[in-house]
């Protein structure tokens, strides 16, 4: 099968899954506020999501290197489906205790269907892209990892506009909707094979990994837990006591995602332009020390009494560039790092510490939050980072892409 053509149908069911994912996070958080729900319950509503998360990145690559990537693909894309409509479903007449763990148990289908999606999704670039072509390979990477973060930052705004419109009901059923005509459009196009490891896959297979995907899951899980543990409850609590109206912080974050997703799809060119010629282990070590420098300029500027909202804005920026550097780079060397036969076990594993940096990220948020403001949470974020960039002076310098090719396209 033509492998631009594979790459397409992969990242059409990926974009029409992210844009369901993010509208929902929106309709769930903006319809329970309304019915009056605490901020930690609906935080609540949220755990499961994330935990799930963990632990379907690493069994998905297992069942994927058994049954082949399209089975995980578009498992992700029923089981999401299910989750909208049982949403549907809900009574508003329910006890509130009920409603809560119904919302949950929603919450974690979903949350499966995102993992084995984005896993799905990822793994098949590896195997469409032709051997030797590690420029092609980073820059469609980049490509579907940015596009997606920023269709989740339009998701939000969507889920807005659907609830407005349609109600919670209507909205969950446009969705489910939605998505069924990408599985139906997508579902007789790849072949069954692909993703397929060639040899019996071993579950203990699942915790055997080589020294260079342990140490970048390693380094991953700190990286994201880093973002969350300023972004998740720190940011719009402390832009709130700034005075921003909740539609300006929702807003604005929701901005931020697209922005950074923008800018996460034209890293090749980015490094290229900055004059950073190669991409290896040294690269995510190098990124990862000049990221460290935001968290703790901004703690120098807030301290300094410079105007918060002014420093947060150029913070924020200088962020999501960086930050956006070292999660492409971190994507490529995944790949970089596996074959063809194991590529879906590794970006499994790789995957759930992604989800796992996620969850402490979040849990640490609130609790740091709670006991030392928003400063805490950017200590908290600096100190992860740290650790981050320790950990990948540990990986393996490789075999470098060479940005030229990347760009002008020749490989």
């Amino acid at each position: 099968m033509n492998s631009i053509r594979s790459y397409a149908l992969v990242t059409g069911a990926y974009w029409g899954f992210t844009l369901t994912d993010g509208a929902l996070r929106m309709l769930v958080v903006l319809h329970f506020y309304r019915l009056g729900y605490s901020g930690i319950a609906i935080a609540f509503l949220f755990l499961f999501y994330e935990f799930f998360g963990i632990v379907t990145n690493l069994l998905g690559g297992w069942i994927a290197s058994r049954s082949g990537l399209k089975t995980t693909l578009y498992g992700g894309l029923i089981l999401q489906i299910v989750a909208l409509l049982m949403l549907a479903l809900l009574q508003p007449g329910w006890a509130h205790g009920l409603s809560v763990v119904y919302v949950m148990a929603a919450q974690a289908l979903s949350g499966i269907a995102k993992d084995l999606t984005k896993m799905s999704a990822k793994s098949a670039i590896k195997v469409v892209v032709p051997d030797g072509a590690d420029g092609t390979l980073f820059k469609w990477v980049s490509r579907l990892t940015g596009s997606k973060n920023a269709l989740k930052g339009a998701g939000f705004f969507v889920g807005g506009v659907l609830l407005s419109t349609l109600g919670f009901v209507g909205a969950l059923v446009a969705m489910a909707v939605g998505l069924l005509l990408v599985l139906l459009g997508t579902v007789f196009s790849l072949p069954s094979e692909i993703g397929r490891s060639k040899k019996k896959v071993k579950f203990t297979a699942l915790f055997s990994k080589s020294a260079a995907i342990n140490c970048l899951s390693a380094a991953r899980l700190f990286l994201f837990g880093a973002r969350d543990v300023w972004f998740v409850v720190g940011l719009p609590v402390f832009l709130s006591q700034l005075g921003w109206t909740f539609t300006g912080v929702g807003g604005f974050v929701a901005l931020w995602f697209i922005g950074y997703g923008i800018i996460q799809a034209f890293v090749p060119d980015i490094l290229r332009t900055l004059g950073r010629e190669k991409v290896d282990g040294p690269a995510a070590q190098h990124w990862a020390f000049i990221l460290l420098a935001v968290p703790l300029g901004l703690l120098a500027a807030l301290r300094a009494g410079l105007n918060p909202s002014a420093s947060l804005m150029v913070g924020l920026a200088v962020f999501a560039v960086v930050f956006a550097i070292n999660s492409a780079v971190h994507s490529y060397l995944v790949l970089a790092y596996t074959d063809e036969d194991s590529v879906a076990l590794n970006v499994g594993f790789y995957y759930m510490a992604n989800a796992g940096g996620r969850l402490v990220g979040t849990l640490l948020s609130g609790l740091i939050f709670q006991r030392a403001g928003f400063s805490g949470c950017l200590w908290g974020s600096a100190v992860m980072i740290f650790f981050a960039a320790i950990i990948s002076l540990k990986l393996p310098r490789g075999n470098p892409i060479q940005l030229g090719a990347v760009v002008d396209g020749g490989e």
